[in-house]
């Protein structure tokens, strides 16, 4: 057990529990709350209404919509009902392809009441990738939006599924999904085989009201709730089934470690079809009663506005969203003062930047968690009581309670002294239900002794902080020699011009591999590979300075901004052919 924090007494003046020896931790809980809630969402949501019913539950303030909570379950058990009506049943998937509207959330509770599964689709999917989660997901519904900056999702969807322009809705046959019953418009337009989201809503009078309650009764905590596709930052995507168990009781530890509360307002401006936005973010509010300030699609204008109108309490958002926010001319403009918390995530933060988004945005209890979609999705937070800045940056926190975290020499197996580097596991309640139809994936990544592996390498102190050093792939060895990306990254930040770096290995017929870095640059700034090759001289260890310099205007990213580095290794290979 790891040194004991409460609400009333943050900094642990209780006595430490003996030091480590081995690098296994399990979080503990604080203030008297169990470890485990054992509740579906559902559940969870009828309880948060009961408390904070005409509080405000659900706003976007670049639009006239807003829902106090009993409007918002109101909304949530129309849509139930009509879902019901339409034939859909306990274990059917709904798939979701569609930005942050209004009624994503809605769908998402709705789903979970009747016992069905929710399957956000990546927002910038194309023909094939969604062709891909249609056939490997044999999901039986579809709600769809019109599309998304360049991509036409209604003319995708019928030239896969032609039959919806010549056969009735609700009774779908398709040769191409022959899973797939039902495709629905999320909004009141209609189109040619889809009910449209007014018709659905329409459908509810046709429910008993005992019907609803026996189905909602008939879900169990252990039932999937929510099938993610991993996002292809390595490797091919697979359906990761998280439980109510899973999504709920992460959501609920998430949130406390912000100190969420009836009281705070939260601005969500990253994607809901990612764990961040529908775990971090809904998750954490509907358990702890926090308003949801939702926006459809990421704009640090609006972000700014959003959080000023609506005196958000809370921010999420990856390092690139805050350094567009930061950077921004017209920031001063704005006031941040209702600021405290919020969450940066996705991918290092450099400590200046940690350091500009407390002074400027005055989130002094910003908080920094870890995990992968696999684990709920987080498994390691900092609390918002930690009073080290630098632990918020370089380390990923403690283990959430009840979760245990390891550090596992990937070798042998074994856990790893404290301070030595091992891929980072977890196993508790966060740990998923395992890949959809991929046994022989889901035994890779869980153990028979259920530690789910991260593919992470890093190690824990003697407090109980883990540390990440670098990816298992992300390693770059260099003629035998060691380098982690990350430090070579976390050293470059500090030099003036430069306003985000990646580092990746790139293939060498001498050395096997060569450090290679990819720079943006700071606005105005004119940096060249000279200077940062200067910067590098006699500061770090020879081996280590990058070999190679590429400058970007901007990194690829998944549509959850999160850096694709296998991409800037194919770049590499292209751009250094013979290294």
């Amino acid at each position: 057990m790891q040194k004991t924090f409460s609400l009333t007494d943050p900094f642990g003046t209780a006595p430490d529990t003996p030091p480590f020896t081995q690098s296994v931790s399990t979080g503990v809980p604080w203030n008297g709350y169990p470890v485990l809630r054992e509740y579906t969402l559902g559940q969870l949501l009828d309880q948060t209404v009961a408390r904070c019913g005409p509080q405000d539950a659900l706003v976007y303030a670049d639009r006239d919509f807003r829902l106090t909570w009993f409007e918002f379950s109101r909304e949530v058990d129309r849509l139930a009902k009509g879902l019901m009506a339409m034939g859909i049943r306990h274990g059917e998937k709904i798939a979701l392809w569609a930005t942050n509207v209004p009624h994503w959330i809605i769908l998402m509770f709705a789903a979970a009441k009747i016992g069905a599964i929710l399957l956000p689709l990546n927002i910038n999917y194309k023909k094939a990738e969604i062709d891909f989660a249609l056939k490997q997901s044999d999901t039986e519904n579809l709600f769809v939006i019109d599309g998304f900056r360049d991509c036409n999702y209604l003319e995708i969807l019928y030239d896969l599924i032609p039959e919806l322009k010549e056969q009735p809705r609700g009774r779908l046959r398709s040769q191409r999904y022959p899973c797939l019953k039902r495709v629905m418009f999320l909004g009141p337009e209609k189109h040619r085989g889809m009910y449209s989201l007014n018709e659905v809503l329409a459908l509810a009078v046709e429910t008993p009201q005992a019907e609803y309650l026996a189905r909602q009764a008939a879900c169990d905590v252990n039932d999937v709730v929510n099938m993610q596709y991993t996002s292809g930052t390595t490797g091919f995507p697979k359906g990761v089934q998280l439980t109510h168990r899973n999504i709920a009781n992460d959501g609920f530890w998430i949130g406390a470690c912000q100190n969420l509360s009836a009281r705070d307002r939260v601005c969500i401006p990253v994607p809901l079809f990612h764990c961040f936005g529908c775990v971090l973010g809904v998750m954490s509010c509907v358990n702890h009663g926090s308003t949801m300030v939702l926006l459809e699609k990421y704009d640090p204008l609006v972000v700014m506005m959003s959080i000023e109108r609506e005196k958000c309490t809370a921010v999420y958002g990856v390092p690139t969203m805050y350094i567009a926010i930061l950077d921004n001319p017209v920031f001063s403009k704005f006031d941040f003062s209702s600021l405290r918390t919020g969450i940066m995530s996705g991918s290092t933060c450099p400590v200046n930047r940690m350091e500009q988004t407390v002074e400027r945005m005055y989130m002094k209890e910003i908080t920094n968690p870890y995990g992968l979609t696999e684990s709920g999705p987080v498994m390691t937070m900092t609390r918002y009581f930690e009073p080290d800045l630098r632990r918020k940056c370089e380390t990923i926190g403690q283990a959430l309670p009840g979760v245990e975290v390891a550090i596992i020499d990937p070798e042998t197996q074994e856990l790893c002294p404290i301070g030595v580097d091992g891929e980072i596991c977890c196993r508790g309640f966060n740990t998923m239900k395992g890949y959809y139809k991929m046994p022989e994936q889901t035994a890779k990544c869980i153990d028979e002794r259920g530690w789910l592996h991260s593919g992470d390498i890093g190690h824990m102190d003697a407090d109980g902080y883990f540390y990440i050093t670098s990816r298992l792939k992300d390693l770059i060895i260099r003629g035998g020699e060691n380098i982690s990306p990350r430090e070579v990254e976390d050293f470059l930040t500090r030099l003036p011009g430069v306003q985000d770096v990646q580092v990746v290995g790139v293939p060498s017929k001498k050395y096997g591999e060569q450090p290679g870095a990819f720079i943006i640059r700071s606005p105005g700034s004119e940096l060249t590979e000279a200077d940062v090759a200067a910067y590098c001289k006699d500061q770090i260890s020879w081996f280590k300075i990058p070999k190679y310099v590429h400058f970007m205007d901007e990194f690829p990213m998944t549509a959850s901004q999160k850096i694709q580095k296998y991409k800037l290794r194919e770049l590499a290979h292209e751009l250094w052919p013979d290294a």
